[in-house]
This record gives C-alpha cells, sequence and structure tokens, in this order.
C-alpha cells in the first residue's frame, strides 16, 4: 500500500472518531445560545465540557498511536502510553486498566504496536470490560500482550484477517487502518503478531518485536 493511501485511511478513521464528540460540541453550543434557563445551561456547558476532553483524549491518543509524537528520539516514554489509554477508555468507567509494564521506555514502533492493539481491543469491548497491558523487554526483543475482558466482545473478521496480513492491501477498509499499521510495523521490524478470540469474552492479542 502506497503512504498516500495509508494516509487516507488514517484520515477516514480520525474523521469518525472525532465526528462524534466534536458534532456534540456543536449541537451543545446551539443548544447554549437558545437556552435561558439557568440549571439548563449549567447542564450545557457539563455536556460541552465532557465533549471537549473527549475530543483532545482522542486527538493526544492518536498523535501517539498514529503520528509522530515523542521527538526524534528512538525511544518513548511508556507513561506517555498509559496517560493515553486511560484518557481515551478510562474517563467514563466503562473499562478498566490493567497497566502491567515496568519498562520506562520502549521504541516508537513498539509504542505505535502497543496502542493500536489497545484501540482494537477497546473497540472490541461494545459493552465495556477490562483491559490489562503487558510489555516485556528479552534478550530478543519486546514482547507486547493486551487482554481484554467483557460480556461481550465483538473483534471484525476483517481486522482480525489485517493484523495476519491475510488481505490484499488495496482491500483495507478506514476501520482497519489501526489493524494494518500495527501489520506493517510488525513486517518491517521483522517480527509476528498472535490473535486468540476463540474463549467466549476474551480476546487477546500479542505481538513481538526483535530488538
Amino acid at each position: 500500500m502506497k503512504s498516500h493511501e495509508f494516509a487516507s485511511l488514517l484520515c477516514s478513521r480520525l474523521c469518525h472518531d472525532l465526528l462524534s464528540p466534536v458534532g456534540a460540541l456543536n449541537n451543545g453550543i446551539e443548544l447554549l445560545a437558545d437556552e435561558h434557563d439557568p440549571e439548563m445551561r449549567a447542564r450545557c456547558l457539563e455536556l460541552l465540557a465532557e465533549s471537549a476532553r473527549a475530543s483532545a483524549n482522542k486527538l493526544k491518543f492518536f498523535r501517539l498511536a498514529f503520528g509522530a509524537a515523542g521527538g526524534f528520539a528512538d525511544e518513548v516514554d511508556t507513561r506517555e502510553a498509559r496517560v493515553a489509554i486511560e484518557g481515551l477508555f478510562g474517563g467514563d468507567g466503562r473499562i478498566q486498566l490493567g497497566w502491567m509494564v515496568d519498562e520506562p521506555t520502549i521504541s516508537k514502533a513498539a509504542l505505535k504496536v502497543l496502542l493500536n492493539l489497545v484501540l482494537i481491543a477497546g473497540d472490541a469491548l461494545v459493552r465495556g470490560g477490562r483491559l490489562d497491558v503487558g510489555v516485556e523487554r528479552t534478550d530478543k526483543g519486546v514482547e507486547i500482550v493486551v487482554r481484554a475482558e467483557g460480556t461481550r466482545i465483538v473483534l471484525d473478521p476483517e481486522l482480525k484477517r489485517v493484523l495476519s496480513g491475510d488481505i490484499d492491501e488495496n482491500e483495507v477498509a478506514p476501520r482497519a487502518a489501526a489493524a494494518w499499521l500495527v501489520h506493517s510495523l510488525v513486517r518491517e521490524g521483522g517480527g509476528d503478531v498472535q490473535v486468540a478470540d476463540e474463549q467466549e469474552g476474551l480476546l487477546l492479542f500479542g505481538s513481538s518485536l526483535p530488538a
């Protein structure tokens, strides 16, 4: 897939994910302009604040997951990943986060693989649940594990095929942009990705990136 085609996929994904909170901001401003009751105006301001936070948290996450955040250093602080994940999924209490990452820094490629696997797993928790994230550095490289557990998990079959590389790159849809980025980074780094979703209510991703 050419770079401009992948950029188009990412832009479509970003626009889709930001449409809801930005639309809520627009609706809230319109309501505020027409509302004169003090209690209702206060509620409108609360909704505007919530939508603004959601928009900012999504942008912070996407900047790390898809962009060039972290400067020019080869290694990125893993605390940035944790803050981004908590901002995206932890705000409403719908998803609990288990953080099992002792490494203070990991490579940019590993960070992007981690965040995009978390994004896919979090989206699969349609009724909420728990996300456990683990990273371990070994003599061979970096091992990443993302585990999602919930009452209902829905993983788009296309995402699974894209992660495994079992799809024509010209057939990748915008909703699979995160999966394609994981596949591309792992392939370029000489690593691999594993997906295990056979158990009901449980989804497990694993990735190995050589040093």
